[in-house]
């Protein structure tokens, strides 16, 4: 039975992959960052414990436990756990992008880095990367999560590079819309940190909050996380997984307009298709 660790299973897209690879076969290790969900996810028959991506002493406790349930093996990690950063560029604060990307990728690689000799000395894993179509297609107002994505993608494609011949493969997932509680999770981090009332987006913020206190009908094209669950099965099994998974018809459009349209044109498109920052 091949072992996985997998991050940010508390709801979404992580708990529906640590429960589709449990019934796939694979022995899951489900992580959180809560105690209470950690309890919820092994009631749920799941092997869980805590990781919070925002604390070293916790990843690194995390990936000891790991190796040591699994005989010092460990076959595959799925990075997916984080959050969402909603705002302006120009209302961004320091602290409100250094809290992005300590989550969505300090932590990511930090945890990576971890269990790659464990990896290396069977001479085997597989890496997958939870990255998004804002990876490489930029929606107003979402300026950190967009370069937190960026990012990702962008060293992601360098360790494929550095891990060649090791045995190891990575691979990138890029979900479009997916049901399950972004939205939500998103909330918090916009209050704590956006000043809005006193923004000059402040009538585009008002429009953004209703829509995350009240969602209403699911955005065109929206699957469930099992499209996530199929696309991170064949990078995790295929003999020659891909580098990039795009998931979801925006994902895959939009993949496709990068590459043919003007960078104005290519605007346009993604102001269009985001409501002008209303979705």
């Amino acid at each position: 039975m091949k072992s996985i660790l997998v991050t940010g299973c508390s709801s979404g897209i992580g708990h529906a992959v640590a429960h589709g690879l449990k019934q796939h076969g694979w022995r899951v290790f489900a992580s959180a960052r809560k105690a209470e969900d950690v309890a919820r996810l092994a009631g749920e028959g799941l092997e869980s414990l805590i990781l919070d991506l925002d604390d070293s002493a916790s990843i690194r406790a995390a990936v000891a436990e790991v190796l040591a349930r699994g005989g010092g093996r460990l076959d595959a990690l799925f990075n997916n756990g984080g959050f969402g950063q909603v705002g302006a560029v120009e209302d961004l604060t320091r602290a409100a992008l250094r809290e992005q990307f300590e989550t969505n990728l300090f932590g990511w690689v930090e945890l990576t880095n971890l269990v790659i000799p464990a990896m290396r000395a069977r001479g085997h894993g597989r890496i997958v990367m939870n990255s998004s179509v804002l990876g490489y297609a930029a929606f107003p107002y979402r300026g950190a999560y967009n370069a937190v994505k960026f990012a990702v993608e962008g060293l992601s494609d360098t360790l494929r590079m550095e891990l060649r011949g090791s045995g190891i493969e990575v691979s990138l997932v890029e979900p479009g819309p997916i049901v399950s509680r972004f939205r939500d999770n998103c909330l918090p981090h916009f209050e704590k940190h956006i000043a809005w009332r006193a923004s000059v987006h402040r009538g585009s913020y008002e429009g953004q909050l209703a829509r995350l206190k009240n969602p209403g009908p699911v955005a065109p094209f929206t699957l469930g996380p099992e499209a996530v669950l199929a696309k991170v099965i064949h990078a995790l099994e295929s003999p020659r997984p891909r580098a990039r998974y795009p998931i979801t018809v925006p994902s895959v459009a939009f993949a496709w307009l990068k590459r043919l349209l003007p960078t104005r044109l290519l605007d346009r498109a993604l102001l269009r298709a985001s409501g002008g920052g209303k979705r």
